[in-house]
């Protein structure tokens, strides 16, 4: 008989998300699993640099302060919690959270996942013929010009379902994909079987819904001016079925909505194609649905899996030099020539080795009817392989000594300063790494180790290759509006790729931007990308087309030079640019408006 839904609340999207999220979650609705995500991959390698500095840290600290107040009503109700703000150390976070159990006086057991955290066994890994291949570009490790200070393999949910099934009520990981979080505890509630490929897939796309937190509930949602109570959305609710499908709801008393809308921008957020690979089942999108299940109620469903890959995803970091950066303000007329101007007098002397680059950011009013609508800023930014070549530029005095003998109206905020001091600018490895060379074991509070369990099958299964629409969109009337107007999209970031997914609601919307949005139309629309490699896929059930950028954030969020480092507004650009829309389709949009309002 299959058992009822596990209902998973997720309480952090990031290292930073707001803190009073367990507050909230426990004085919220009822549920079965808290599930907080700290670790992006930008993340790591700060967390990283704390656990150099100090080998007993390298976790997230600050979640401690957030559950310590809720230890006892956690055992009273049987709430079980897992996250992965172990970062480098689960260990040492599960012995922290154990002091403060017993200070409580509660009856809760905690254990850890081990294994994701590969740094010192890199050179055996390599003796015994593992390259790490770069996921991007095939390349070996041995070819990268940084030396690794942290390396992480992306592990699978079992290791969760390990712990709980021990009787764990506090599992502390490490590097586990995020999904995991959330599908460890459905495959241990619904005891599946490693093989259960398809109900693996249905919780994998529930972790993948709701691992961003308010996401899912309307934050960072390209339709947020539709979205009530806006200011504080709350966080979402999985309710996991036997099957694997889902219903994403949210705590009744909080903020934000659950919308198709806001779960389809999840599903589009950070994937590269219709195939979604996990290191314990290989989900596939194409049939995914999304249906109106009640007020704050959307159903997920046809989710299919397959064996997973039989390689995993290891996150590596490595140092590539120092940058510093400072931001100065340039006035109309004549900005082009005031920029280029700073960039000259910047570069006499520069030291050799040191690269200076300058990013203007907005663009003057024709008219400005303020001084701040003729203003933009300038984003300067050096970097160098030493501290020491980036100290002896001192950019913050040179930009400083441009006032007298600069441009006209050369000045930086001063509330803020100017700065010379270096920061280490790290580079990401995305290797690749065989599930059979790793350990993945859950360690309980006895010391007592249990391996998780090994996937019976693995297959690679490659991205399909959806061919571009070559039949023009034919349209007798058509008015230049913002593609916004009538199409959602959400960006984000997988290593040096961005992502980025538009999609529509309207069935007659549909049948245009499929055959409007083509790749070569997309470097048109964002002039960055007209010389990368660009995928399009399509998704019919969620009238949606998806692209990945490769190589617009370079070798990754963390050593890039762009602004947007991580992606985070190339579909906010994108559905800023007018183009041709048929008039009729805006006319339906206008009248959708007037409905919503209503």
């Amino acid at each position: 008989m299959a058992r009822e839904p596990i209902r998973i609340a997720n309480f952090s999207g990031y290292l930073g998300d707001r803190r009073t999220a367990i507050d909230e979650a426990m004085a919220g609705d009822r549920v079965d699993v808290l599930m907080g995500d700290y670790l992006a991959e930008i993340t790591l390698a700060a967390l990283s640099a704390a656990h150099q500095r100090n080998a007993d840290r390298g976790y997230v600290d600050y979640f401690v302060d957030q559950v310590r107040p809720h230890l006892a009503a956690i055992s009273e109700r049987g709430i079980k919690v897992v996250t992965n703000a172990g970062g480098f150390h689960p260990a040492g976070l599960a012995a922290v959270l154990r002091d403060e159990i017993h200070s409580a006086g509660v009856d809760l057991r905690v254990a850890h996942v081990e294994g994701d955290n590969i740094l010192t066994a890199l050179p055996q890994l390599r003796e015994q013929g593992h390259s790490l291949a770069n996921l991007d570009t095939g390349e070996p490790l041995a070819d990268w010009v940084a030396t690794p200070f942290a390396a992480n393999a992306y592990l699978g949910g079992w290791g969760v379902a390990a712990a709980l099934g021990a009787g764990a009520d506090i599992v502390i990981c490490g590097r586990v994909t995020d999904a995991s979080l959330t599908a460890g505890p459905a495959a241990w509630w619904h005891d599946w079987a490693p093989d259960d490929w398809d109900a693996l897939a249905g919780a994998v796309l529930a972790g993948h819904v709701i691992e961003c937190g308010a996401h899912a509930v309307g934050g960072n949602f390209s339709g947020f001016l539709d979205i009530a109570n806006r200011t504080v959305p709350g966080f979402p609710i999985a309710e996991i079925s036997a099957d694997g499908s889902c219903v994403v709801t949210k705590h009744g008393r909080d903020g934000g909505e659950v919308t198709l809308d806001t779960v389809t921008a999840q599903i589009m957020y950070e994937i590269q194609g219709p195939v979604y690979l996990n290191p314990d089942v290989t989900v596939r999108l194409d049939d995914v649905r999304v249906t109106d299940d009640g007020p704050d109620r959307v159903r997920v469903s046809g989710a299919s899996g397959a064996p997973p890959p039989p390689t995993t995803k290891v996150a590596i970091f490595g140092p590539v030099g120092f940058t510093v950066v400072n931001t100065v303000f340039v006035t109309s007329p004549h900005i082009e020539e005031k920029i280029a101007m700073i960039r000259d007098q910047l570069l006499l002397d520069m030291p050799d080795g040191v690269v200076v680059d300058l990013t203007q950011i907005g663009t003057a009013a024709d008219d400005p009817e303020s001084q701040w609508a003729a203003t933009v800023a300038l984003r300067v930014m050096a970097t160098a392989p030493t501290a020491d070549l980036i100290a002896g530029a001192d950019l913050g005095r040179r930009l400083g000594s441009l006032y007298l003998q600069g441009i006209p109206g050369f000045y930086h905020d001063g509330a803020a300063g100017l700065h010379s001091a270096p920061r280490p600018r790290v580079d990401y490895w995305p290797g690749l790494l065989p599930l059979s060379a790793l350990t993945h074991d859950a360690v309980l509070g006895d010391g007592r180790r249990i391996a998780a369990v090994v996937p019976p099958d693995t297959a690679y299964v490659a991205q399909p290759i959806h061919p571009e629409p070559h039949e023009a969109p034919l349209a007798e009337r058509v008015t230049r509006a913002p593609l916004g107007v009538v199409a959602h999209a959400r960006s984000g970031d997988k290593g040096g790729n961005s992502n980025v997914g538009v999609w529509t609601r309207d069935p007659r919307v549909w049948l245009w931007l499929r055959r409007y949005l083509t790749s070569d139309e997309l470097r048109r629309l964002i002039p960055e990308t007209k010389d990368l490699d660009i995928q399009r896929h399509e998704f019919p059930e969620l009238q949606a087309v998806h692209f990945v950028l490769r190589g617009l954030l370079g070798t990754g969020g963390s050593s890039n030079t762009r602004v947007d480092q991580v992606g985070k507004a190339v579909g906010e650009y994108l559905r800023s640019r007018q183009v041709l829309i048929p008039d009729d389709l805006l006319a339906d949009a206008a009248d959708a408006a007037v409905e919503e309002i209503l």
